[in-house]
């Protein structure tokens, strides 16, 4: 009868939701290759349609220098970190199976940022990469501390405490590091990294980007298929044939990679994680596995055009990524928490 039904009336319900997210996946890819060109052909300095012609053509001309060199990278950066983030973002919520959880919570960010404030105060920062390696280093140690972790507790509450716990400490000896930093010179490059920017960044920080999201991307995946069967409960995912305590592993070392590469890459940036998932969660109707993809395409959405806002908002000094984020995210944190908050109580 199945097979009846199936040739006569078409593709099976799995074969039908799998072209429904391969649909909303193209959709999405065409939606961020709009807002790509837009914030490559939009900037603080305004080209003509002359000058983007020109561009087009010699690639060496001046214009070309701003659109191919400067812009393009630094848009091609936000992608990779927003989806990063919206990957993560959406692991974590899976995996804790709490919808306000973000890549923050496992205190990988702080303790990358960490490691990015002492390369900075130690007078590192002139030699290239340097503050990038640091700050991957210290979300390695962080996820490692994470994992091992994981692998003894399976309580997601003990995850989120014990996140908490490993980001006030990360905060709190960056602080200190601000209280000791050499000069203020020193102190004024550490506050701007802890923000968040994409600015400057060029197509070997793409390129050096790449490799560690796409190992944290692969184990994200991986880990799929136990974040939806986490969906039934813990004692059904304890009964079923998966490896849960592995699949459990892969989440988080790939999580943690994923936020520490996007914290070495681009610095602090808050709320992308939380709000992606989110925006598309009811079109895969809470599917964990299936909402990862989406929420890494909305991520760099997002942060394709917060990095977009942040370079056309008319200041005297460019506003950091970071803050654009929070700016827009905090209001958004707020609106999820009251949503919770009715859950909660019905």
């Amino acid at each position: 009868m199945r097979r009846l039904v199936r040739g006569r009336w078409g593709a099976s319900p799995g074969q039908g939701r799998a072209m429904n997210l391969i649909r909303l996946c193209l959709l999405m890819l065409l939606v961020l290759a709009g807002a790509t060109v837009l914030a490559i052909a939009l900037g603080e300095t305004p080209l003509s349609m002359a000058q983007h012609l020109q561009a087009l053509s010699q690639p060496a001309s001046p214009p070309g220098e701003v659109l191919w060199t400067i812009r393009a990278p630094r848009v091609a950066v936000a992608a990779l970190v927003g989806a990063a983030l919206g990957l993560a973002g959406a692991t974590m919520q899976g995996l804790l199976r709490n919808p306000l959880a973000d890549p923050g919570v496992l205190g990988v960010s702080a303790v990358s940022g960490l490691g990015a404030a002492l390369a900075i105060s130690a007078g590192l920062a002139v030699a290239p990469g340097v503050i990038e390696l640091s700050a991957l280093v210290g979300a390695l140690v962080a996820g490692a501390l994470v994992v091992a972790l994981a692998a003894r507790f399976r309580e997601p509450e003990a995850l989120i405490l014990f996140g908490v716990a490993l980001s006030a400490f990360g905060g709190a000896l960056t602080a200190l590091v601000f209280n000791l930093s050499p000069s203020p010179v020193a102190t004024a490059e550490i506050l701007a990294w802890l923000m968040g920017s994409v600015q400057n960044r060029d197509w070997t920080d793409a390129a050096w980007a790449v490799v560690p999201m796409a190992l944290g991307a692969a184990l994200c995946v991986r880990a799929g298929q136990g974040l939806r069967m986490l969906t039934l409960g813990e004692e059904a995912a304890r009964m079923s044939a998966l490896p849960m305590a592995r699949l459990r592993l892969y989440a988080v070392a790939g999580a943690a990679l994923l936020t520490g590469a996007a914290v070495a890459a681009a610095g602090v940036i808050g709320f992308v994680g939380l709000a992606a998932p989110h925006l598309v969660r009811a079109l895969v109707r809470d599917d964990p596995k299936r909402l990862l993809w989406p929420s890494a395409l909305a991520g760099a959405l997002l942060l394709v055009l917060a990095d977009l806002a942040a370079r056309l908002i008319p200041t005297e000094q460019e506003l950091k990524l970071g803050v654009v984020t929070a700016l827009f995210g905090a209001p958004a944190f707020a609106l999820l928490a009251w949503r919770a908050s009715r859950s909660w109580r019905s």
